[in-house]
């Protein structure tokens, strides 16, 4: 709500003169009771505006009380005195959301009809692309020119693009590939490795028709001090998304001379334009097919899927694909053989890493600013030091205008609500430890009491092999997306998203639609949340991501991952 005055109605000038010459004196009365009038409305005005400022400062005070996740094992917990955080979170929460929130209780409980689109997407246009990243069209490579390590960092996610993007760059230099390393991460605090993760056999043998694989170093290079022979590779030394060219000249080099580079951190350092056709479609293979995960978190997985859909004999088109053998063997004692369950998963991308590095405000005032600059300075130091100088950064206004801040889980319960999911609707919520807590989830439980979690569904026993290994749990959420009868982001940019998206269409056949919001129009739209009428925020929500549904290729330089819809992984059938 704006509440600074236009210039249009700021009051008259009392020192300005009109004077003519041989004036009449009715002219002169009326004129003396006009700006008697337009004082006094004058003087209204600032008086309901006043009130209305004084309304908006309240608010603000509110806004200042800031609640961070207790359930959070990467969040900084700051002492709060006074009342219990959980009541302050909810009392922000409320005042902010709380007349939208409101209004979709109430449409909620109209229970109408959901618009017949809504667990579909474009059946004809979609279904019309086929997989086909298996083919291959080449020889084997021999690996002659050396050996390239990679320790790939970030989440599950970030690792399974490094994975991906190292089995190209081991092809384009004739290099053999050492199953790829892990980084222990600060934020994720996971030691798990990649034979902890994925079936590290059937990687090798998928892959050894593209490239040579072997699981360690000869021994006669593990004794070799790679940094000081300059075989030691950062994220520092390539720049993002670097081109096929800039290996060649650069790296090859380096492992003609030593025989072997290293490369760590290894985010996302190859880019996807231009790069050949079959080293495309390789990077299609690595990610779609030859990537699968260990039978423990296969067998775990398809038990997840099944208390999802309520059915012990259901198998879901993707099934095959994420759970393998599983996906039949696996029927719990006491499940039923009734028609299954639909359910929504909802990746709600909202935990700490996500908010501090956004560089967003979410309504807690000057404790959350504190919160997320003290969570930068450890986990994003750059990002930290950039912060300072004030005129290089967008202001978080501008970052929320421009649709760059994740949806918070208000917005993104309003956007379902809006977009026609019904108060019985089944939603699998995939990502722990949500920036705020419980109180943060309060909403959407409340509106939709059939809101799960592998928590809920999965008992302690059923979990305890994961315990402490966030980057399997990740799998898990992993495994419920992409099997969804409709999946969900709140944030396009997340990886998780981006991969499960592109699951979805590798393998789906235009059945497995996905709602990916347009997060700029959502944002104009949510700053009407103290004004806005239901049947019209209905209707500006579902055009916003109607839009997003349109079936095309992949746009250039734009993620294979993420929109595998191209020549080099999948074919059109008509």
């Amino acid at each position: 709500m704006d509440s600074t005055v236009s210039a249009s109605n700021s009051p008259i000038n009392a020192n300005k003169q009109w004077r003519r010459k041989g004036g009449r004196l009715w002219y002169q009365k009326i004129r003396f009771k006009g700006a008697v009038i337009v004082f006094g409305l004058t003087l209204l005005f600032f008086l309901v505006n006043s009130l209305m400022l004084l309304s908006l400062q309240d608010h603000r005070i509110v806004g200042l009380r800031r609640h961070s996740s207790p359930n959070s094992s990467s969040s900084i917990s700051l002492p709060i005195k006074g009342q219990a955080k959980s009541t302050k979170a909810k009392r922000i929460y409320k005042e902010r959301y709380g007349r939208m929130l409101a209004l979709t209780a109430h449409a909620l409980a109209e229970n109408k009809r959901e618009p017949k689109d809504l667990w579909k997407e474009p059946f004809v246009e979609a279904s019309a692309w086929r997989p086909c990243a298996d083919q291959r069209n080449w020889q084997p490579s021999g690996g002659n020119n050396g050996y390239i390590m990679v320790t790939a960092n970030g989440g599950i996610n970030q690792q399974r693009v490094a994975v991906c993007n190292a089995v190209v760059v081991a092809r384009l230099l004739n290099s053999t590939l050492v199953i790829p390393k892990f980084m222990f991460s600060s934020v994720w605090k996971d030691v798990s490795q990649f034979g902890d993760i994925y079936q590290e056999e059937h990687f090798v043998k998928y892959l050894t028709p593209d490239i040579r694989i072997v699981k360690e170093l000869p021994e006669e290079l593990r004794s070799l001090d790679l940094e000081a022979i300059g075989s030691v590779v950062t994220d520092v030394d390539i720049g993002k998304e670097a081109k096929p060219s800039f290996y060649v000249k650069n790296i090859l080099p380096i492992l003609l001379k030593s025989k072997v580079v290293h490369f760590i951190g290894f985010g996302n350092r190859l880019a996807f334009d231009p790069v050949p056709y079959q080293l495309q479609r390789l990077r299609c293979r690595c990610n779609f097919h030859a990537l699968q995960f260990i039978p423990k978190i296969q067998q775990i997985g398809s038990l997840l899927l099944q208390r999802l859909r309520k059915s012990a004999v259901h198998v879901g088109p993707l099934d095959h694909y994420l759970v393998g053998p599983y996906a039949l063997n696996m029927k719990e004692k006491g499940g039923h053989a009734g028609k299954a369950s639909k359910y929504l998963a909802l990746h709600l991308r909202f935990e700490i890493d996500m908010v501090a590095h956004s560089l967003c405000e979410y309504g807690g005032g000057e404790e959350e600013r504190k919160e997320l600059e003290a969570y930068r300075k450890i986990h994003f130091p750059a990002l930290a030091l950039l912060e300072k100088t004030k005129n290089r950064l967008p202001s978080p206004l501008m970052l929320r205008s421009e649709g760059l801040c994740p949806l918070t889980p208000e917005e993104a319960i309003l956007m379902l609500a809006a977009l026609g999911f019904n108060r019985k609707t089944r939603i699998f919520v995939a990502g722990a430890n949500i920036y705020g807590g419980q109180p943060r989830l309060a909403a959407l439980t409340s509106l939709y009491p059939n809101l799960v979690t592998k928590e809920n569904l999965l008992s302690a026993t059923e979990l305890q092999p994961f315990s402490n290994f966030s980057s399997q749990l990740a799998a898990l959420d992993f495994i419920a997306c992409i099997a969804a009868d409709a999946f969900a982001m709140t944030d396009s940019g997340s990886q998780l998203s981006s991969l499960v998206a592109g699951y979805r269409t590798y393998y789906g056949g235009g059945r497995m639609p996905t709602i990916r919001p347009n997060k700029r129009r959502l944002a104009a739209i949510f700053t009407k949340n103290y004004t806005i009428e239901w049947k019209v925020f209905e209707q500006r929500v579902r055009k916003a991501v109607r839009q997003t549904k349109h079936v095309n290729k992949r746009p250039m330089a734009r993620s294979v991952y993420r929109f595998p819809r191209c020549k080099e992984c999948m074919c059109r059938t008509q």
